[in-house]
Order: structure tokens, then C-alpha cells, then sequence
């Protein structure tokens, strides 16, 4: 199965084009947060060096967040845009779940971990097997000090992964000690290839018309809504066909 995976849920972008498990082109851009504006010509370049057309490609596959709100639906327009337009499968995996992809050791403890400013996270935790991270505590917008006491209670160690762990890392080892391990370098950026492959053998399929992305948190004007009228409803903002 030829499949085109993309992550632009954070800084990162990254993409790839894969024909079952051999990667066929990848690239990853961490200099540039203007995703709009690079997305698309990538997903055409690497189609170009793959040696394939666009109606090659049977499977989309995206990071669906948590993460940066105009990020994530750089990603999703793309998305659902090609397996409409295509006519092929949608495939959606969350974003702090193709972090932990990143770990191999298996039977291992995994906080992957995005800053969401204020001292709140976008994470979760996962355990690793053969089958991929299976969560362990779901995905979540929360407090730092919140989680921590969550996951305090597991005596052994857990690794956390993500560019933004080093804004916590002083703080987390002085809670868990060697308990808190760490990757280094790319580990700790999504990988479309990695999110290419666990998208193709593991996740369900996606109605092309009602998925959205997972915010995890409201917007401002959510939030203003819900203000102004307290009290009706908690239902999706997101108009879906």
C-alpha cells in the first residue's frame, strides 16, 4: 500500500511517502512554522522523487493533534482534501502518540509531551509493545503539576520525548530522579515515516466528512461562547456535513 503521511500539528513538519513498510521519500523542516505555505509543494516534491503519481497513493495518513490550532488543520485540509479528491482512505493518529513511536524499547513508560504556555502540557502517557504505544492515560490539555502527581505513582522509569521536555526537564528529574529518562535529537520530533507506517496497519479508518481535529481545548471564541451562555450544551463547534 502506497501512503502519504503528514504531521504539521507543532514547529515540525514533516512528511513522507511510503510503499508499505520501505520509505520511498521523507523530509522533515523545523526552521520555518509557515505550513500553509510549505505543505503542499513537499507533498509534490516527494511525490516527483518517489516516482509515483498522486492517484499512486492509497491511504492518507495525519498527525490529528493535540497541538497548534493552525497547525493541525494545515494537516487535516490537506488530508481530507486528497482522500475526497483521490478517493482513498483517511487514517488519523494523534500527535503525542507519533511522538512516542520514537521510543523502541518495548514494555516502556512513555510521557510524550507538548508546551502549551501558562505551565499546561498537551500529553498523555503510553506503553510501548509490539503491536505500538497503547495508552496508559489518555490525551489530555493539563496542568503541569496535575499530571505529574497522575503518573507519580508508577515506580519505574519513563521516558519522556519531545523538543519541549528541556523547558521541564529540571523539574521532572527532580521529581522522579533516575526514574526520568530522555531522548536526544531527532528522537525527539515527530517522524511522518514512523506515523506512515503505524497508520497503515493500525488505525481505523476515518468518515472524510465528520473528522476534526483534536484540539483538545477550546478556542478563544469557544470559550467566549460558552460564557456567554453558560449553561447550553457542550456539543462540537465544528459544523460537520
Amino acid at each position: 500500500m502506497k501512503v502519504l503521511a503528514i504531521d504539521t500539528s507543532n514547529r515540525p513538519l514533516s512528511v513522507a511517502i511510503l510503499d508499505d513498510n520501505q520509505v520511498l521519500a521523507t523530509t522533515s523542516m523545523t526552521t520555518q512554522r509557515k505550513h500553509a505555505a510549505y505543505a503542499m509543494s513537499i507533498i509534490d516534491e516527494l511525490v516527483k522523487l518517489a516516482k509515483i503519481e498522486p492517484n499512486d497513493i492509497q491511504r492518507v495518513v495525519i498527525a490529528k493533534g493535540p497541538g497548534s490550532y493552525t497547525g493541525l488543520r494545515v494537516a487535516v485540509t490537506i488530508g481530507k482534501v486528497l482522500a475526497d479528491t483521490l478517493q482513498i482512505e483517511l487514517v488519523t493518529v494523534s500527535s503525542l502518540l507519533t511522538l512516542a513511536l520514537n521510543v523502541q524499547a518495548e514494555n516502556q513508560l512513555v510521557m510524550p509531551l507538548f508546551d502549551a504556555r501558562n505551565d499546561i502540557l498537551f500529553t498523555g502517557l503510553y506503553r510501548t509493545s509490539d503491536a505500538g504505544p497503547q495508552t496508559i492515560i489518555a490525551d489530555q490539555h493539563v496542568p503541569f503539576e496535575e499530571f505529574v502527581q497522575k503518573i507519580a505513582k508508577y515506580s519505574e522509569p519513563i521516558i519522556f520525548v519531545g523538543e519541549d521536555v528541556f523547558k521541564y526537564s529540571d523539574r521532572l528529574k527532580e521529581i522522579f530522579g533516575d526514574r526520568f529518562k530522555t531522548l536526544t535529537g531527532i528522537d525527539n520530533l515527530p517522524q511522518a515515516a514512523k506515523l506512515g507506517i503505524y497508520g497503515e496497519k493500525q488505525a481505523p479508518l476515518e468518515n472524510i466528512d465528520q473528522f476534526v481535529p483534536q484540539y483538545l481545548r477550546l478556542t478563544q471564541a469557544e470559550a467566549d461562547w460558552q460564557k456567554a451562555h453558560p449553561g447550553e450544551g457542550q456539543d462540537s463547534y465544528v459544523e460537520q456535513v
